[in-house]
């Protein structure tokens, strides 16, 4: 699942890099794992609410991904977010390097900066990446919200997969960027999705515009994903959890996120309405509200944009 190029601090400054964080001292850490370079951004916050949480975006996403979010989390705790090995800014990562790999290099983060316990969230990628780490090192976790997810390569994705190969290789970006958009989003019938032509446009613009250096990450990260999987049957620990995604998610359906859900022995699921998968940006308020009120044990029922807790 490669996820949207999207950025939410994009979607509303105009900017991909480091801006001034909404709240709390940022740090910016360089580390090592196993040869492979690659960074992590804290946003400090002395009065936390909560343990710190890390935030895995998209493979396309990157450390700066989140900040349209700092607004409503930087003030309830600490936040991290981290280019690991083959993303963002680090060094590339061979596909032979699976999803064990990207766990144990979020271990290898929290061990180097110091945070032995944590919330986490990941994103569609980032679930991938964030459930096999809960699963391998399940004494760092203290709560977990996925989003945009499943235990399963969507057929939408594998059946793309080498027709944007193609038209990447063939230097048809255009087409490339068409057939992206098309993939991550819903089709504009299948029901009203906030901002959803704007999102089109700004996904579009974002891949085209792709350096050589993203361009040869994101295919080797296809490989790597179609490779290894996305799931392992291992055990998930027994943590206050919660799976949500946009109602109109065609790429990780509703029905994929509760299959999720279903292997988390705590979890519980519901959708953000008027979204598709790329609600943490077409309704970044709201699902930055989801993930703060759950992460510092507030109630989530009966949320007005949220359908029923299931």
């Amino acid at each position: 699942m490669r996820t949207a190029v999207v950025n939410a601090q994009e979607a509303t400054t105009g900017c991909s890099g480091p801006v001034a964080a909404a709240s709390g001292q940022v740090e910016e850490r360089s580390l090592v794992f196993d040869g492979f370079a690659y960074q992590c951004r804290i946003v400090r916050q002395g009065t936390p609410q909560t343990a710190p949480l890390v935030l895995l975006g998209g493979s396309s996403q990157n450390r700066y991904s989140w900040q349209g979010h700092e607004k409503w989390l930087a003030p309830l705790c600490t936040l991290v977010t981290v280019d690991l090995p083959g993303y963002g800014t680090a060094d590339f990562l061979p596909a032979e390097y699976g999803i064990d790999f990207l766990a144990d290099a979020v271990k290898h983060m929290l061990v180097e900066i110091d945070m032995p316990e944590v919330n986490l969230f990941g994103g569609c990628f980032g679930e991938v990446v964030g459930l096999r780490f809960a699963q391998l090192h399940p004494e760092f976790v203290r709560r977990i919200v996925f989003c945009g997810a499943a235990k399963r390569l969507p057929d939408l994705y594998t059946e793309a997969v080498p027709l944007l190969s193609h038209a990447i290789e063939s230097g048809d970006v255009d087409k490339a960027a068409e057939g992206l958009v098309q993939l991550f989003m819903s089709n504009p019938g299948a029901g009203q999705v906030r901002r959803h032509a704007a999102v089109a446009r700004l996904l579009h613009r974002q891949f085209i515009n792709q350096t050589p250096d993203e361009v040869k990450k994101a295919v080797e990260h296809n490989t790597r994903l179609t490779t290894h999987g996305c799931y392992r049957p291992l055990p998930v620990p027994d943590v206050p959890s919660l799976v949500f995604t946009g109602e109109y998610d065609t790429l990780c359906t509703p029905e994929m996120g509760r299959e999720l859900a279903a292997i988390m022995p705590s979890a519980r699921f519901t959708t953000i309405t008027e979204a598709d998968h790329l609600v943490t940006v077409e309704r970044r308020e709201e699902s930055a509200e989801l993930i703060g009120r759950f992460f510092t044990d507030q109630p989530i029922d009966g949320l007005p944009y949220c359908t029923p807790l299931e």
